[in-house]
C-alpha cells in the first residue's frame, strides 16, 4: 500500500529543507565539490563517446585528465598573466578616462559643465569614487577570490573531485536509480531526463557559445589594437549566457575605450563597433540555434531571478547551483501544469467533454 500524498509531500519537503540548510551552512566547504561535479557533468558525454569507441572508463578518464592538464597549463602560461595585467591596467586607467571624458564634454559642450550643473557634479563624484575605491575594490575582490578559491582548491581538490566523479559517474547514476521509490520511478526518470536535456543544452551549449564568442571578441579587439581588448572580450564572453547582455556590456565598454583611444580615427571606431555587431549576428543566427537549440526553456528573466535569489541566499555556491535548480524547477513546473490541466480540478466533474 502506497503512502498517502500528504505523507509523501511531508517527507520530500523535509528532504528539500535539509538540503537547503546544508547548502546554507556548508556553502564554502561544498564549493570544490560543486565545481568538480559540474566539470564531471559537462565532460561525461565525451567520456561516453570514448567508451563507445572501445576504451574503458578508466582509460577515457585518463585521456581527458591529461588533455585537461595540458590545456590548463597552456592557458595559465599564455593567457592568465596578460589577463591579470590588462585588468589591473584598466582599473588604473578608469580615473584618467573619466577626466578625459569630462575634458571632452568641456571642449565640445561647455554649457553642460558649467559650475554647479548636475552633469559636472556627477562626473566629479564618479571620478572621486573611482579614484578612491578602485584599488580597494580590486584588493577586496582579489582577497575574496583567494579566500574562496585558494591555491589548494584550484590545484588539488577540484581536479581530484572531477576525476573521481567522472570515473564513477555512470555507477552513481545507476545507484541513484536503484534508490528511487518504485511507485514513482518511471515519472522521476522521465523528469530527470528532461532536466538533463535542458541543463545539457544550456550549460554545455551556452558554455561553448561563451567560449567561442569570448575568444572571438578578445582576438578581434586585440588585432584592431584596442587597449584592454583581452579583458573586454573576456567580460563579453563571460556574460553571453544572458541574451544580448554580453554584446551590450562588451560593446559599450569597447566602444567607449575606442572613442578615447582612436578619437578622430572613425574607421577604427567603426571596426570595433562592427566586431560586436557581427558577433551578435553570428550568435543569434548560428551559434545559439546550433549549440543550444530552441527547447531549453530557460527564460532570461527566470535565469536572472534564480541567480539573484540563490546568490543572495547561499553566496557563490548558490550562484553555481542556480542554473541546474532553475532548469529543474522549470521542468517540474511544466509537469505540474500538465498534471493540473489533466485533473478534475481543471476539467470539472464531467470529464474531458465538459465545457
Amino acid at each position: 500500500m502506497s503512502l498517502p500524498v500528504n505523507e509523501q509531500l511531508k517527507y520530500w519537503g523535509i528532504a528539500a529543507a535539509v538540503f537547503a540548510l546544508m547548502l546554507w551552512l556548508l556553502g564554502d566547504v561544498l564549493l570544490p565539490f560543486v565545481i568538480g561535479s559540474a566539470i564531471a557533468y559537462m565532460i561525461d558525454p565525451l567520456a561516453d563517446r570514448l567508451e563507445r569507441a572501445g576504451l574503458s572508463r578508466a582509460a577515457a578518464t585518463a585521456i581527458i585528465t591529461i588533455a585537461a592538464i595540458l590545456t590548463f597549463a597552456l592557458v595559465t602560461l599564455l593567457i592568465v598573466p596578460t589577463l591579470i595585467s590588462q585588468t589591473a591596467g584598466l582599473i588604473d586607467t578608469l580615473p584618467q578616462l573619466t577626466n578625459r571624458f569630462q575634458a571632452f564634454l568641456g571642449e565640445r559642450f561647455p554649457s553642460l559643465l558649467e559650475e554647479g550643473s548636475t552633469i559636472r557634479q556627477t562626473l566629479v563624484s564618479i571620478g572621486e569614487s573611482i579614484r578612491e575605491r578602485a584599488p580597494q575594490v580590486a584588493e577586496t575582490l582579489l582577497g575574496s577570490a583567494l579566500s574562496l578559491i585558494n591555491v589548494v582548491v584550484l590545484l588539488v581538490i577540484v581536479p581530484v573531485v572531477s576525476v573521481y566523479m567522472l570515473l564513477d559517474w555512470d555507477r552513481m547514476i545507476a545507484r541513484i536509480d536503484e534508490l528511487l521509490p518504485r511507485e514513482h520511478a518511471p515519472t522521476i526518470r522521465r523528469l530527470a531526463a528532461e532536466i538533463d536535456e535542458t541543463m545539457a543544452a544550456f550549460v554545455r551549449g551556452m558554455g561553448l557559445v561563451c567560449l567561442i564568442l569570448g575568444t572571438y571578441y578578445a582576438v578581434a579587439l586585440m588585432i584592431v589594437g584596442l587597449n584592454f581588448g583581452l579583458v573586454v572580450g573576456f567580460i563579453a564572453g563571460l556574460v553571453t549566457f544572458i541574451p544580448y547582455l554580453g554584446a551590450l556590456i562588451g560593446g559599450v565598454l569597447a566602444i567607449g575605450l575606442a572613442l578615447f583611444q582612436f578619437w578622430g580615427e572613425w574607421l577604427s571606431i567603426g571596426i570595433v563597433a562592427g566586431i560586436f555587431v557581427i558577433g551578435q549576428i553570428v550568435e543569434g543566427n548560428f551559434l545559439t540555434p546550433k549549440l543550444v537549440g530552441d527547447s531549453v526553456g530557460l527564460h532570461p528573466v527566470w535565469l536572472l531571478l534564480a541567480l539573484a535569489v540563490f546568490g543572495a541566499l547561499f553566496g557563490f555556491v548558490g550562484m553555481l547551483v542556480a542554473v541546474p535548480v532553475a532548469a529543474a524547477l522549470g521542468v517540474i513546473t511544466r509537469f505540474a501544469v500538465n498534471q493540473y490541466l489533466d485533473s478534475r480540478l481543471y476539467r470539472g466533474d464531467d470529464g474531458p467533454g465538459s465545457v
